[in-house]
């Protein structure tokens, strides 16, 4: 999962980010409505934290104008204005969820894995296809039945293909769920990961589409 992580108090979103990572989720953080704009046109994202008190436009203006935009991305709106008459306007104005600062990191988890669940219309977090299961709480994945232990990376690029749910993702799709934009990458990362994470759980678990990209493919046996 990549986060765009829209936060202009450099503590809080530091903190936010060290969590995530932690989590196999790559972050990306913004600190003015304008950078997080950029970045959104820069790369593919799957959810955004956004925090409404921003130094160069309001976050819930910022909101409004993306959905007015057509921007469909899961928004988790995570600010300190507590009263009711908040939350309902950030609601209404297209957020899909609200969590109040001061929080805890394991919910500010949770409620992201929640929200990636619901756009992809999965009732329950935890992920089956065929053997391999996946619980995103705990970041535990097992093949039948046996544990398999994977790195930060090899982790973040299974669940974007998990998340895409059979569908093809491209080469620079599979890029940006395991890298930021501060980040150097190797011409032949990619392919090292997807040969590591085959070997782990088996060479018919992905398959690569030539020229287009790659996909998870369900393998039952």
């Amino acid at each position: 999962m990549r986060v765009l992580l829209v936060e202009d108090d450099e503590l809080i979103a530091h903190g936010i980010q060290a969590g995530l990572r932690a989590r196999a989720l790559m972050v990306d953080a913004a600190n003015t409505a304008a950078q997080a704009d950029a970045m959104l046109l820069a790369a593919h994202f799957q959810v955004v934290i956004l925090d409404l008190g921003l130094p160069d436009e309001d976050g819930m203006s910022l909101l409004q104008r993306w959905r007015a935009n057509g921007m469909d991305l899961p928004v988790l709106v995570l600010t300190a204005r507590d009263a009711v008459e908040n939350r309902v306007a950030g609601l209404r104005a297209g957020a899909d969820d609200y969590l109040l600062k001061p929080f805890d990191l394991d919910e500010l988890v949770a409620r992201l894995h929640a929200l990636l669940r619901r756009a992809a219309g999965r009732s329950v977090d935890v992920i089956e296809e065929g053997g391999l299961r996946f619980d995103p709480d705990r970041g535990e994945v097992s093949m039948h039945g046996r544990p398999v232990d994977l790195s930060r990376r090899e982790l973040a690029l299974l669940v974007a293909l998990l998340h895409a749910r059979g569908r093809i993702l491209s080469v620079d799709q599979l890029k940006d769920s395991l890298y930021g934009f501060s980040e150097e990458i190797e011409s032949n990362a990619l392919n090292v990961h997807i040969h590591h994470l085959r070997r782990k759980l088996g060479t018919d678990q992905i398959e690569t589409v030539r020229g287009v990209g790659y996909r998870f493919c369900r393998v039952d046996s």
